[in-house]
């Protein structure tokens, strides 16, 4: 008797593939999340040190970079979403 010299690759399981897909699109969303509060927490916090160190009343450069932080987080949302 030959045999075969081939290896036959193991048949995946769709049931559990489909499992996967799930759990792989709901971390890439989360780490999605989790980017864009990250981004937007860090200007705000940034705006707030600047607006103490220069001493101003009005909240000009938290103003300024936390609507700077939304802009640069949904930037980057939209271009990992193409990807």
């Amino acid at each position: 008797m030959e045999e075969s010299s081939q290896k036959k690759s193991p048949r995946k399981n769709p049931e559990k593939n489909q499992g996967n897909s799930g759990l792989h699109e709901y971390a890439k969303y989360t780490g999605l999340g989790v980017q864009m509060l990250v981004i937007i927490l860090a200007t705000v916090w940034g705006g707030i040190k600047l607006d103490k160190l220069f001493g101003l009343q009005t909240p000009v450069f938290t103003v300024i970079l936390s609507l700077f932080g939304v802009l640069a987080a949904i930037y980057t949302a939209v271009k990992d979403f193409i990807k």
